[in-house]
């Protein structure tokens, strides 16, 4: 019983020494036990919030259930040809040629009357004046070159005098289609070149390509062939219609024509450039063999092979249409036939239905020259001379 006493008097007075231990330890270092409790909790709630992440982002997932679907990507915009802005364009500019060309030719028609009335009184006044030995002393007091200068510029006009009205309307539409061929050969144009005289209804500018690619050719042989045709048939053409009626139908048939062009791409979703004035020139050829289909042509190098021009335009016709509806890339099938077609409707009606019908405009034309002449001129009541 004693040994019992004592060891339970020991092991309290241990437990009494373990307890003041711990207390002065607290004691001394009263913030212990805080910070590692902030740490502790720290960490767990950063476990919480990461648990709450990661659950919050693979919850469709792990959940079972799929979400709603991401939306499909937008198809590519595939750029469509718009054609309204063509058409109106032709319409507009087939209008004003033909107004502008009613206008020329009643300027041409006053200049040339003007003209006359000044050269009978020029020759009037000298007569008598001036004899042979006079222009006998100006040509000895010429120089050389000169003198050789003055016979160069009287062939030329002895040559320019040779042409029919016809061939020298076209020799300005040759001469500008030689400029265009040679601007294709410089290199820093190549990209306006490209833009501006090629025809595209996928192209951004679709409007000015349409007059401006009816003069221009790349190949040396494309163009060449287009202008001798043209030469020919020239005469033909401004003895039916005279120069300013042929110049309008002239650009209003490669404009058409290209805007048939633009139709049957779009149609087909063939778009690729197309250059030349064939169009205009199919135009021409079909107008002359439609007004006059018993004439007879040949070819330049098959001069003894002669056939008539009915039968060449139906030959011309029925090829340019298989080419169309075959798919031919040869040639812009579809702007011959324009141009063909454009040209036969005009012989046929359109001469009657537009140029016949000008005279109002050039009415409205004389009375603004008439008026604007009144009150430019000088004198009393602002009457003054006519326009010169």
């Amino acid at each position: 019983m004693a040994w019992r006493g004592c060891v339970m008097k020991w092991a309290k007075t241990e437990f009494i020494r373990s307890t003041n231990t711990t207390s002065r330890s607290s004691r001394l270092s009263p913030h212990n036990q805080q910070r590692c409790g902030f740490r502790r909790e720290a960490k767990r709630s950063e476990t919480k919030q990461g648990n709450v992440t990661q659950e919050t982002k693979a919850s469709p997932s792990e959940a079972g259930t799929p979400g709603p679907p991401p939306p499909p990507p937008p198809p590519p915009k595939v750029p469509r040809a718009t054609l309204f802005k063509p058409l109106m364009f032709t319409v507009g500019f087939t209008g004003c040629s033909f107004g502008a060309a009613a206008i020329l030719q009643y300027e041409t028609l006053k200049s040339k009357v003007q003209s006359a009335k000044e050269e009978e009184e020029s020759e009037k006044l000298s007569e008598g004046s001036q004899d042979m030995a006079y222009w006998h002393d100006w040509w000895n007091q010429l120089s050389g070159f000169q003198r050789q200068l003055i016979l160069l510029m009287s062939l030329v006009d002895d040559f320019w005098g040779s042409l029919t009205e016809g061939q020298r309307t076209v020799t300005g539409i040759i001469a500008v289609n030689a400029v265009v061929l040679c601007c294709w050969r410089i290199p820093l144009m190549q990209r306006s070149m490209i833009k501006y005289f090629t025809s595209n209804p996928a192209s951004k500018t679709k409007c000015l390509p349409m007059i401006l690619s009816s003069f221009s050719h790349y190949s040396i042989f494309h163009m060449a062939t287009n202008m001798y045709v043209l030469w020919t048939f020239s005469s033909g053409i401004v003895s039916l219609l005279g120069k300013e009626q042929f110049l309008a139908v002239y650009m209003s048939a490669g404009v058409i024509s290209t805007m048939v062009s633009y139709m049957c791409k779009t149609a087909t979703g063939r778009l690729y450039p197309s250059l030349g004035a064939s169009g205009a020139v199919m135009a021409v050829l079909a107008a002359v063999c439609a007004k006059v289909p018993e004439a007879k042509l040949g070819i330049i190098f098959l001069p003894m092979v002669t056939f008539t021009a009915g039968n060449a335009l139906k030959a011309l016709i029925t090829i340019d249409a298989a080419g169309l509806i075959l798919g031919w890339r040869l040639f812009d099938h579809a702007a011959h036939l324009g141009g063909a077609l454009f040209g036969i409707w005009y012989v046929a009606y359109g001469h009657k239905l537009i140029w016949r019908k000008r005279e109002p405009l050039v009415k409205l034309w004389h009375d603004m020259r008439s008026l604007g002449g009144s009150r430019g001129g000088p004198g009393v009541g602002g009457a003054g001379p006519g326009p010169r």
